[in-house]
């Protein structure tokens, strides 16, 4: 039986903090905390040795001192890379951290999570079956279940396969037309889209299907307002400073 993690809070930090610290950093995660935010959300995706990481981009280009795909660095070589000082020279030194010390990180200051699974094309299933066990083994009993996301909908199947108590929520840019199949068949509980697309009636069509919308991502204070008036229950914010319950 799904447990449904329905009342999340409103303001989620994207990235942890993103624009406060380095994206998907264990500093960016802290920093969100410090701000307020009581929940987070992240990418998770594969090392070229299967070990799971914080990282959005396929390339480590922009955000470290490094360059190359991430799915062709063993994670000994991402976790020397500089991905602080790209952000601020505040945060030379800041590590991509494996998906294991994110979930020590986030004991140590009580913060819920999204885990947005985030694979490679071609590792769909390796991702996503990595991503579950490392929430299975490692989860803490100290802070609320995870919510577990992806545009990718074979990784969602691995999801709902592997964690099926675990609430999960399929993330979508524009909402299509047979969106309430799509959360049907994946068994999701709630609905992510793209605040670009956010519209009244959109929110209304999810939302009196009975799905909690989250939306990301939003840093403007008076949109946020505007969407929770809307009947959004969440929204991804880089700026928790700004945004707040």
């Amino acid at each position: 039986m799904m447990i449904e993690n329905s009342h999340l809070p409103f303001v989620i930090g994207h990235r942890g903090a993103a624009g406060l610290a380095p994206e998907n950093t264990l500093v960016s995660l802290r920093r969100a905390k410090l701000e307020g935010a009581q929940w987070v959300e992240f990418d998770v995706m594969l090392s070229a040795d299967a070990v799971p990481v914080l990282f959005h981009d396929d390339k480590v280009n922009r955000t470290t001192n490094g360059k190359g795909a991430v799915n062709k660095l063993d994670y000994a070589t991402l976790s020397q890379l500089d991905a602080g000082s790209w952000f601020d020279a505040t945060f030379k030194g800041a590590r991509i951290p494996s998906f294991t010390e994110a979930i020590q990180t986030l004991a140590e200051e009580g913060l819920g999570a999204n885990v947005e699974i985030k694979p490679f094309p071609g590792t769909t299933r390796e991702t996503a079956e990595a991503t579950c066990r490392a929430i299975h083994e490692n989860w803490p009993d100290s802070v609320p279940v995870p919510v577990i996301s992806s545009f990718d909908a074979d990784a969602m199947v691995v999801a709902r396969d592997r964690l099926k108590q675990l609430p999960r929520a399929m993330l979508f840019g524009r909402l299509p037309r047979n969106w309430q199949s799509i959360v049907t068949e994946l068994d999701c509980c709630a609905v992510h889209a793209s605040n670009r697309f956010a519209t009244k009636s959109m929110v209304e069509a999810v939302t009196g299907a009975g799905y909690p919308l989250r939306i990301y991502t939003v840093n403007d204070p008076k949109r946020a307002r505007a969407l929770r008036e809307m009947g959004v229950s969440s929204v991804f914010t880089d700026r928790p400073d700004l945004i707040r319950d």
